[in-house]
Protein backbone atom coordinates (compact mmCIF):
# COMPACT_ATOMS: atom_id res chain seq x y z
CA UNK A 1 0.00 0.00 0.00
CA UNK A 2 1.18 3.45 -0.79
CA UNK A 3 0.30 6.71 0.73
CA UNK A 4 0.45 9.84 -1.09
CA UNK A 5 0.38 12.90 1.08
CA UNK A 6 0.64 16.64 -0.25
CA UNK A 7 0.60 20.00 1.26
CA UNK A 8 -0.94 23.09 -0.01
CA UNK A 9 0.33 26.93 0.73
CA UNK A 10 -2.13 28.74 -1.63
CA UNK A 11 -1.55 32.87 -2.68
CA UNK A 12 -2.70 35.32 -0.20
CA UNK A 13 -5.37 36.41 -2.12
CA UNK A 14 -7.27 33.48 -2.66
CA UNK A 15 -10.64 33.54 -1.24
CA UNK A 16 -11.74 30.68 0.96
CA UNK A 17 -14.30 29.89 -1.75
CA UNK A 18 -12.12 28.80 -4.01
CA UNK A 19 -9.86 26.61 -1.82
CA UNK A 20 -13.48 24.85 -0.94
CA UNK A 21 -13.53 24.35 -4.45
CA UNK A 22 -10.11 22.67 -5.01
CA UNK A 23 -11.04 20.33 -1.58
CA UNK A 24 -14.46 19.39 -3.15
CA UNK A 25 -12.76 18.48 -6.51
CA UNK A 26 -10.14 16.23 -4.97
CA UNK A 27 -12.54 14.91 -2.57
CA UNK A 28 -14.51 14.06 -6.16
CA UNK A 29 -11.98 12.10 -7.33
CA UNK A 30 -12.63 9.18 -5.20
CA UNK A 31 -14.71 6.57 -6.84
CA UNK A 32 -13.73 8.38 -10.43
CA UNK A 33 -9.92 7.92 -10.08
CA UNK A 34 -9.54 3.74 -10.41
CA UNK A 35 -6.43 3.93 -8.21
CA UNK A 36 -7.86 5.57 -5.27
CA UNK A 37 -8.70 3.04 -2.91
CA UNK A 38 -9.43 6.02 -0.08
CA UNK A 39 -8.31 10.02 -0.14
CA UNK A 40 -9.12 12.46 2.29
CA UNK A 41 -8.54 16.21 2.51
CA UNK A 42 -9.15 19.09 4.49
CA UNK A 43 -8.43 22.54 6.36
CA UNK A 44 -4.66 22.43 8.71
CA UNK A 45 -5.48 23.88 11.80
CA UNK A 46 -1.76 22.55 13.21
CA UNK A 47 -0.08 25.93 14.78
CA UNK A 48 3.21 24.12 13.36
CA UNK A 49 1.73 24.26 9.78
CA UNK A 50 4.44 26.85 8.66
CA UNK A 51 1.64 28.41 6.12
CA UNK A 52 0.10 25.17 4.65
CA UNK A 53 -3.35 25.52 4.36
CA UNK A 54 -4.21 22.58 3.38
CA UNK A 55 -3.59 18.37 2.90
CA UNK A 56 -4.69 15.60 0.97
CA UNK A 57 -3.74 11.57 1.84
CA UNK A 58 -4.66 9.08 -0.95
CA UNK A 59 -4.23 5.59 -0.39
CA UNK A 60 -3.26 3.32 -3.80
CA UNK A 61 -2.18 -0.48 -4.22
CA UNK A 62 1.71 0.17 -5.08
CA UNK A 63 3.77 2.37 -7.30
CA UNK A 64 2.24 1.90 -10.51
CA UNK A 65 -1.01 3.14 -9.34
CA UNK A 66 0.53 5.93 -7.70
CA UNK A 67 1.48 6.47 -11.03
CA UNK A 68 -1.37 6.00 -13.25
CA UNK A 69 -3.62 8.60 -10.15
CA UNK A 70 -0.79 10.96 -11.03
CA UNK A 71 -1.52 10.27 -14.65
CA UNK A 72 -5.60 10.11 -14.53
CA UNK A 73 -7.30 13.06 -17.09
CA UNK A 74 -9.64 13.88 -14.06
CA UNK A 75 -6.58 14.36 -11.59
CA UNK A 76 -4.72 16.65 -14.03
CA UNK A 77 -7.72 18.65 -14.65
CA UNK A 78 -7.97 19.74 -11.17
CA UNK A 79 -4.40 20.25 -11.12
CA UNK A 80 -4.02 22.47 -14.14
CA UNK A 81 -7.23 24.14 -13.87
CA UNK A 82 -7.89 24.77 -10.03
CA UNK A 83 -4.83 24.05 -8.26
CA UNK A 84 -1.73 25.90 -10.47
CA UNK A 85 -3.64 29.03 -10.39
CA UNK A 86 -3.52 29.93 -7.40
CA UNK A 87 -0.58 27.41 -5.58
CA UNK A 88 1.93 29.25 -3.72
CA UNK A 89 3.94 25.88 -2.66
CA UNK A 90 3.46 22.24 -1.78
CA UNK A 91 5.12 19.40 -0.22
CA UNK A 92 4.25 15.95 -1.21
CA UNK A 93 5.51 12.81 0.41
CA UNK A 94 4.79 9.38 -1.00
CA UNK A 95 5.43 6.19 1.25
CA UNK A 96 4.98 2.15 1.51
CA UNK A 97 3.40 0.94 4.63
Amino acid sequence: MIIHIVLFKWQSDTLPTTIASVMSALRGMKGKVPEIIDLYCGDNFSELSQGFQNGLVVQVKDKAALDAYAKNPLHQEIIQTLIKPILRDKITVDYEV
